[in-house]
C-alpha cells in the first residue's frame, strides 16, 4: 500500500513540474557573497578604467609639459644671441658712418673712434663682459691673468708689472685672461 501523505508518482494527471523549492539559509549565505563579490569586481573594474584615464591623461600632458620645455629651450638657444646683436648695432652704425666721411681731420678720426669704442664697451657690459684690467703692483692670479713673461722688478715678486692686452669675464666666468708680465722672484 502506499502512504497517503506521499503523492502517488503514478497519479493519473500528476505532471513531474518543477516546484519552487525555498531557499536554504545555507544557500543564501552562498549567493550573497557572490553577488557582493560581483558587485567589488565591478567597483574596481570601474575604478581601475578610471586610473587608467587618469594616468593616460597625466602621461600625455607631461609629455607636453616636456615638448614645450625642449621647444623653449631651442628657442632660446637660437635667439640668445639677439639682444647681444642689437646692442651692437649702433656700434656698426658709428663704423660706416666715420668711414663716409671722406675729408676726416686726424682728430676727427680720434673722437670717432673713441665714441665707437665708448658705444662698444657700454654694449659688453649691458651683456655682462667686463674688462680684467689689473693694475700694476695687483697680485697675479692665475684664474684671470695669463703670465707672458717673469721679468725682474722694482716691486714684490708675483705681482703684474704691465697689462698687454685686456681680458674679459662674461657673467663672472672668465672669457679671456688678461695677458700680463710678472715680477720674478729675488
Amino acid at each position: 500500500m502506499s502512504d497517503p501523505s506521499q503523492p502517488s508518482a503514478s497519479a493519473p494527471g500528476a505532471e513531474a513540474a518543477p516546484q519552487d523549492k525555498p531557499v536554504t539559509p545555507a544557500q543564501e549565505t552562498i549567493a550573497d557573497p557572490l553577488a557582493e563579490t560581483s558587485a567589488e569586481l565591478a567597483e574596481v573594474k570601474a575604478k581601475n578604467a578610471e586610473l587608467a584615464d587618469q594616468y593616460l591623461r597625466a602621461k600625455a600632458e607631461a609629455e607636453n609639459a616636456r615638448r614645450r620645455a625642449d621647444e623653449e629651450v631651442s628657442k632660446a638657444r637660437k635667439f640668445a644671441i639677439d639682444s647681444f646683436a642689437e646692442s651692437l648695432l649702433p656700434v656698426l652704425d658709428s663704423l660706416e658712418a666715420g668711414l663716409a666721411i671722406q675729408e676726416a681731420s686726424p682728430e676727427q678720426i680720434r673722437e670717432g673712434v673713441q665714441a665707437t669704442q665708448r658705444q662698444l664697451v657700454a654694449a659688453l657690459e649691458r651683456h655682462k663682459v667686463i674688462a680684467i684690467r689689473p693694475a700694476v703692483g695687483a697680485k697675479f692670479d692665475p684664474h684671470q691673468h695669463q703670465a707672458i713673461s717673469m721679468v725682474p722688478a722694482e716691486q714684490e715678486p708675483n705681482t703684474v708689472v704691465s697689462l698687454l692686452q685686456n681680458g674679459y669675464t662674461i657673467a663672472d666666468r672668465v672669457l679671456r685672461p688678461a695677458l700680463v708680465t710678472v715680477a720674478a722672484p729675488k
